[in-house]
């Protein structure tokens, strides 16, 4: 197979521009088709598709999902993006430059329900899926085509479209050799894209930035922009001791990216780095209680997270930014690891009295980090006030789950909302 239909999965061994059998344009030709295996799956502007789906009269309205207007851009819809919003930038920015957009707040409670329908659907196909986050993941069809009665391009077709179909949500593929190509693919043709890259890798990696490369970030970029490595080519171009020589193992990497080639396997029990939440709030607070009460929550949200995740921490991470966007971070090692909200609140506090001296913040967030599975932990792993308090908030969350996310709230968090609302 050297090409195929994306709607009515037509296959055959030389390109066309409409497909034979239903006329459709679009055709997806390769000569590696039948061959590759590795995949990467991102879900188009996940977040704002979710709000789109969900409110029908946004369909062709700027959606931007974030905080308030002194918080920041957590995605965009295709539409803002045009207008020239991004990730991360700061809202009041935003809205200059799409002034007509919508703002809504995040749920990450629907977002965490999609993606697991989303990764559900995919886990059909291949036990091999490695999360990256809420809305994308790799995926390893190698050996599947007998399972599937095709090879794994027409299978991630097919998922493609029952995703679409059955949640209302798109996603794009990227399929390739290797997972960095893969990721690198899917982001070529989004929305609804399906892009492949093969034996052409290193001439289509040429010419790219440095930046492409996974593991270079701005400070990398700007070490090898000084050293004179400004694409990717540069970097193919030059001897591989070259690179060793001045930047070790991560030299070595970088000459194989630079090459197209990645050894990682596509693996499903890789840890995840940490879990985090933050917040932005509409008046810089300087206030030691008004700050506490914006951590409450968010202590609760990560711990859930844990909870959900079947994960623990050993390691608290207090985020704080002034007023001038100064990022203040402050780190914990726990005796033992913790996914309560009980513990994370208690260090967060203890590392936020250190900070809170008058001084005014404008967002705070806490994470958890150095992540174990806690299904392994035998059952003496957590310390006895550990247990107590995870006995008590696994009751809450059956309670929640059972009657609603706000059938049970912390006294704490109740003041909060009447005293520092966000909304």
């Amino acid at each position: 197979m050297k090409a195929f239909c994306r709607d009515c999965f037509w296959q055959g061994d030389a390109a066309v521009r409409r497909c034979p059998t239903c006329a459709s344009p679009r055709i997806i030709a390769h000569d590696e088709l039948g061959q590759l295996a590795i995949a990467h799956m991102d879900c188009d502007a996940f977040y704002a598709s979710v709000e789109k789906r969900d409110r029908p009269e946004l369909r062709d309205v700027p959606v931007i999902v974030g905080g308030g207007k002194r918080g920041v851009v957590t995605t965009c819809c295709y539409i803002a993006r045009i207008n020239g919003v991004r990730s991360a930038m700061p809202m009041f920015k935003a809205l200059k430059a799409c002034p007509e957009a919508v703002v809504i707040k995040p749920d990450f409670g629907k977002y965490r329900h999609e993606s697991k329908r989303i990764l559900g659907l995919a886990a059909q196909l291949t036990p091999l899926i490695q999360n990256l986050s809420l809305d994308e993941a790799w995926m390893d069809l190698s050996g599947t085509e007998r399972l599937h009665g095709a090879p794994p391009a027409i299978t991630l077709a097919r998922l493609q479209a029952r995703i679409e179909a059955e949640t209302g949500l798109t996603v794009s593929i990227g399929l390739a050799a290797n997972k960095f190509l893969a990721k690198v693919a899917s982001d070529l043709d989004k929305p609804r894209g399906f892009s492949v890259i093969g034996h052409e890798a290193q001439a289509f990696l040429a010419p790219r930035p440095v930046r492409i490369l996974p593991g270079v970030g701005p400070a990398m970029v700007a070490s090898l922009e000084k050293a004179g490595y400004r694409t990717v080519g540069d970097l193919a171009r030059v001897d591989v001791k070259v690179l060793a020589d001045r930047w070790g193992a991560h030299g070595l990497r970088l000459h194989d990216l630079a090459h197209g080639r990645d050894a990682r396997p596509v693996n499903p029990n890789e840890a995840r780095k940490g879990i985090s939440a933050e917040t932005t709030f509409n008046e810089d607070l300087s206030d030691i209680a008004a700050l506490e009460d914006k951590l409450a929550p968010l202590c609760e949200r990560v711990a859930r997270q844990a909870r959900d995740g079947a994960i623990a921490g050993r390691v608290v991470t207090l985020k704080l930014r002034t007023t001038d966007f100064k990022i203040v971070t402050r780190r914990r090692t726990l005796p033992v690891a913790t996914q309560t909200a009980h513990t994370l609140f208690k260090v967060g506090r203890e590392l936020l009295a250190k900070e809170a001296t008058g001084r005014p913040w404008r967002l705070i967030g806490i994470g958890i980090a150095d992540l174990i599975d806690a299904r392994t932990a035998s059952s003496d792993f957590f310390a006895e006030g550990e247990k107590k308090a995870l006995a008590s908030e696994r009751s809450v969350d059956a309670i929640r789950a059972r009657f609603g996310a706000d059938a049970v709230t912390s006294g704490r968090i109740l003041r909060a909302k009447g005293a520092y609302n966000d909304e």
